[in-house]
């Protein structure tokens, strides 16, 4: 019979505790989003990996040169757009100048607001980031600038990063207007050696 009041006893009190958790509103930028799954750092078991041949691998998206080119050379080859899609490649850009980019692939849709993404070297450690969540904390909603969670620290990083765009995604008409606006013209600059910094 004893054991029967304690199973109550713990009954009661956790119908107690989840009424509180389901009430009120949580905090964005301090709590990790739910989601079913995990984020990580993979050990890749060799040379570090950098973030242009990660994203070639893991997407239809057969591009080559800095992070910061790829947006323009997709140009013709690839649709791009300003919303993300599954599989699509996310382009940062022009965050430490204009020559500093930075590229992963689109893992999850979670909401219009929130993805998943998979990509290499983001602490320029070589690691492969899997399932990496990003926020979009545009004032329009329209995935201009991010948020990306810290896996190390285990909450939503401090800075903002500039998005170039999503290439693979197919709202291609979208970003005519927006690539006409002079803040988001890119230069045409040869290629060089791999470049990444963040």
């Amino acid at each position: 019979m004893d054991a029967i009041w304690k199973l109550a006893a713990v009954a009661v009190l956790g119908a107690g505790l989840s009424a509180c958790a389901g009430g009120g509103s949580r905090e964005v930028y301090t709590q990790m989003p739910v989601l079913k799954g995990r984020n990580l750092a993979e050990d890749t078991g060799g040379a570090p990996m950098q973030c242009v041949p990660y994203a070639r691998n893991n997407s239809r998206i057969k591009l080559f040169g800095d992070a910061w080119t790829w947006w323009d050379k997709a140009a013709g080859k690839y649709p791009r757009g300003s919303a993300p899609e599954t599989g699509a490649v996310m382009v940062l850009h022009d965050y430490a100048g204009p020559e500093h980019g930075h590229l992963a692939v689109v893992r999850n849709m979670i909401s219009s607001r929130e993805i998943r993404i998979d990509h290499a070297n983001w602490l320029n450690d070589g690691s492969v980031f899997i399932n990496n969540p990003v926020l979009d904390v545009s004032q329009d909603n329209n995935w201009s600038m991010v948020r990306v969670w810290n896996i190390q620290t285990g909450a939503w990083g401090t800075r903002i990063y500039p998005v170039k765009g999503f290439i693979g995604s197919r709202n291609e008409t979208e970003d005519r207007d927006r690539d006409s606006r002079p803040d988001r013209v890119a230069s045409a600059a040869p290629d060089g050696p791999a470049r990444q910094l963040h």
